[in-house]
């Protein structure tokens, strides 16, 4: 394969840039948006006020990424709220003729889907604009070859059509970013990599303390990837490089896209490098035909979604990739979403994993540097196995003390998220390393619930040091002996005089079960503050909470509710869906799915399903709400209704109750009239 790709012409960008076209605002006033979709140009001016906080759910909704080639330049920004209102609609910014997009804060955060700047891209936006930029997605803009800047004084140059240093977007990046930005992608960088035209320069730091996270990134580091040479004694944040990878994976969502990539540009016939390392799932859209409104199942979008499964699977078997596939057993859901598996089948401590997925930081609950990239850097590891990063500054998360008994972690992430360095972007793109006695006293399964929220933080990626549960984790999931589950383990820590650029102390004894209002996870707010709300929709499940310890806090719930004759609230609909099969084989033989039942809670087959709107679970109406376990509740991530999240406990007594309730053990779930 690499000698196919050794002849391959490649050459960097011109010194000067030149962007013709025009600049689309994204304002938070939906008519100004339309003015601009109409034929205005609006300068620039410190006054008008950007959006904030825009996902890659709002560039792309989840349906848009059913989706994988050109047809994504329809699409670019359908799910973007502007007031209340979305203002943009398919093919407006294509026909308008943009060039440039500009934004507030925290541009891109959310899942790391490629299909958001791909499909910029494809709309004719060349230059990303905004306050701060999201690490994955200025990354998948970096390695399509869009460019982004926080720059906002560049507008005036585009808008006169004047000649662009290179450099100004290049300026402060390391190295290989650099290097990225000048060849037009992380493709072509590589394939220049491969070339010999491309000699990176190894890092110089000396010895020093590291935290964990740096400590894995060191061991893995690229010296020289033709000779097989890994491992540098020491890294410090701003070293950039390349890192080997033990693990690769990606889903129905990612996979396609990917494929394509890699049949157009290396070649149809060509092997990826190590399929064993490979992963790829079925986890998706198992449930999508339940939740997708009949006007998009008329508009063909059902057979689009379809097409994703059929190419994903035919390039597993084509490359001989393991895949956890759909049920054919004429049932939905799927083996196992694809983080749940990571960490109960695969991960280990000290690992390097990456997935097509922001909530990869999952598997750091066992010690590991687990992180989400875009689709093609998940294509250029199939070439080369190892991701370019650079090295980042390391915030320390101690949560102390002795934690209310209705208190989980999801709520310490709730507390986190709301904390004014995260709240403020501070933490994006940060390692976040978990600790203190509160942290320790949590299962791997509740850890696990941290670093995948790692992703609502903003973090480069999220873990916990292994310990003694670690241990038993892993000699329980994977039939470890306990020596080798040691041994895997020794030595997973930080050294006591490791440097961090932040500590954030958090007392789990004040904190007390959370919130967060509808729009994002950010919004927390303790639940005896939040007054009565009324339910129509909970949801228990997803890869955050339908782990095992998740399934036992939902049936203690229920259990007691059962036995008080306490039901389902009758205009309360009630899903439980596990996350893996192993999950669901935990609930059988503990009789939950009997109690489930009992109590009138409907029980899903494994699959992302409503977290991503694609599954039982979803709202129909803006005025449906919805209390939820996910990770995130941004703008239509599960249908148009309020989405509220919180921890299990909430979740199980608020379908019982009928409205947002925090539990306490014991307690009666009296109901107010309907």
């Amino acid at each position: 394969m690499l000698q196919s790709l050794r002849s391959r012409r490649v050459e960097t960008r011109p010194d000067q840039v030149r962007l013709a076209g025009r600049v689309l605002l994204l304002t938070a006033d939906p008519g100004l948006v339309r003015r601009q979709l109409e034929g205005e140009d609006l300068a620039w001016r410190p006054g008008i006020e950007l959006r904030d906080d825009i996902s890659t759910d709002e560039i792309t909704p989840a349906y848009i990424c059913y989706y994988y080639d050109e047809t994504l330049g329809d699409f670019p920004y359908l799910g973007l709220k502007c007031g209340d209102e979305f203002p943009i609609t398919r093919g407006a910014v294509k026909r308008g003729g943009f060039v440039a997009s500009v934004s507030g804060k925290r541009r891109g955060k959310g899942s790391s889907r490629e299909q958001s700047p791909y499909a910029e891209m494809c709309a004719g936006i060349k230059l990303v604009v905004a306050e701060n930029i999201e690490r994955i997605y200025k990354e998948n803009c970096q390695n399509l070859g869009v460019l982004t800047t926080t720059d906002f004084s560049l507008l005036d140059k585009v808008r006169r059509g004047e000649a662009i240093p290179l450099s100004a977007f290049t300026a402060g990046e390391g190295e290989i970013t650099r290097g990225i930005i000048e060849y037009g992608g992380l493709f072509n960088f590589n394939v220049a990599r491969l070339q010999g035209k491309v000699v990176l320069t190894p890092p110089t730091t000396r010895p020093r303390p590291m935290t964990l996270g740096e400590k894995i990134l060191a061991r893995h580091w690229v010296v020289d990837a033709a000779r097989g040479k890994v491992g540098v004694p020491a890294v410090k944040p701003g070293d950039e490089g390349f890192v080997v990878t033990d693990i690769r994976f990606s889903h129905e969502y990612v996979t396609p896209m990917a494929a394509i990539f890699f049949e157009q540009l290396v070649g149809q016939d060509e092997k990826v490098h190590d399929p064993a390392s490979i992963l790829m799932f079925r986890d998706h859209l198992t449930f999508l035909g339940e939740a997708m409104t009949p006007e998009r199942v008329k508009d063909g979008l059902l057979d689009v979604a379809l097409q994703l499964e059929k190419k994903q699977r035919a390039f597993a078997e084509k490359q001989g990739i393991k895949l956890y596939g759909e049920l054919r057993l004429g049932h939905h859901g799927s083996e196992a979403i694809c983080h749940s598996k990571i960490l109960e089948g695969h991960a280990e401590p000290g690992m390097i994993i990456i997935g097509s997925d922001s909530h990869t930081p999952h598997a750091g609950a066992v010690g590991c540097v687990a992180f989400g990239v875009g689709t093609t850097a998940i294509f250029n590891s199939w070439i080369t196995k190892d991701v370019r990063l650079t090295v980042p500054e390391t915030v320390k998360v101690v949560v102390r003390g002795r934690k209310p008994d209705n208190v989980t972690a999801k709520d310490f992430m709730l507390e986190i998220l709301r904390h004014p360095y995260v709240k403020s972007g501070q933490a994006i793109g940060k390692l976040v390393e978990y600790c203190g006695d509160a942290v320790e006293s949590l299962s791997v399964d509740e850890r696990a619930t941290m670093t995948n929220m790692t992703a609502e933080v903003g973090g480069f990626t999220g873990y916990v040091a292994p310990d003694a549960k670690t241990v038993e984790y892993l000699t329980a999931y994977r039939g470890m002996s306990r020596a080798q589950a040691e041994r895997l383990c020794a030595g997973g820590g930080s050294d006591p005089d490791a440097e961090y650029c932040e500590v954030i102390e958090i007392d789990a004894g004040a904190i007390r079960p959370m919130i967060a209002l509808p729009g994002d996870p950010g919004n927390g707010r303790v639940i005896e503050e939040s007054g009565r709300v009324r339910v129509d929709i909970a949801y228990a499940g997803s890869c955050t909470a339908g782990k095992k310890a998740d399934m036992d806090m939902y049936a203690r719930v229920l259990e007691q509710a059962a036995a008080r004759g306490e039901r389902v609230a009758p205009w309360v609909r009630f899903y439980i869906q596990c996350g893996s099969q192993d999950v669901k084989r935990y609930c059988e033989e503990r009789g939950y799915l009997e109690l489930f039942r009992k109590v009138g809670a409907t029980f899903l087959e494994p699959s992302c399903g409503a977290c991503i709107n694609a599954g039982p679970g979803v709202s129909k109406t803006r005025d449906e709400v919805t209390i939820s376990a996910i990770n995130r509740n941004f703008p239509g991530r599960s249908g148009p209704g309020q989405l509220y999240l919180a921890n299990p406990y909430t979740v199980a007594a608020s379908a019982i109750a009928g409205y947002i309730t925090e539990w306490q053990e014991g307690m009666a779930l009296a109901r107010p009239p309907a």
